[in-house]
């Protein structure tokens, strides 16, 4: 069974590659908005990122927790590095594609396939989502639902072969 990662996939492996993530324990908001050369704050309101030229920032709330914090980063992250312009002008079918993406985004770079596919998880479902939730910083529903998709790509190719 030969699994073909999709283009976001490959462009999240490609963009860690590239900054020189190798490991799970390399994930956090910090890391890598230095890596990017993005300016990342804590701000008591809700997480925001914002881009003037050059110069792009991700505002965070430091009021979540640091998994939380992380999936919001990945989030605001997809905004700043596959879509242009401001999100208050966007008609609302635009603004739920993007937020749909951002979402889709967040779960592949808080859980990154090739970093995923290098574990050894349990066939038991909980204590596999437990192991990840553990070993890439997110939220145990976060973890389930990168889990569920997951294994439905992978059950896509060996029953499409």
């Amino acid at each position: 069974m030969v699994y073909t990662k999709t283009h976001l996939e490959d462009f999240i492996e490609s963009i860690y590659t590239n900054i020189g993530i190798y490991h799970p324990r390399q994930l956090t908001p910090e890391e890598i908005a230095a890596r990017l050369g993005l300016v990342l704050d804590y701000v008591d309101g809700t997480s925001k990122c914002v881009e003037l030229g050059q110069f792009s920032l991700i505002m965070l709330n430091q009021n979540l927790s640091s998994a939380a914090q992380w999936q919001e980063f990945a989030h605001e992250l997809c905004h700043l590095l596959r879509h242009a312009g401001n999100q208050h002008n966007l008609p609302p079918f635009f603004l739920k594609m993007q937020e749909w993406q951002a979402k889709s985004f967040a779960l592949h770079f808080c859980i990154p396939t090739f970093l995923l596919e290098k574990l050894d998880l349990t066939d038991n479902k909980k204590s596999a989502i437990g192991i990840i939730a553990q070993t890439f910083g997110v939220e145990y529903d976060f973890a389930e639902e990168r889990l569920e998709q997951w294994l439905l790509q992978c059950s896509i190719v060996y029953y499409g072969n």
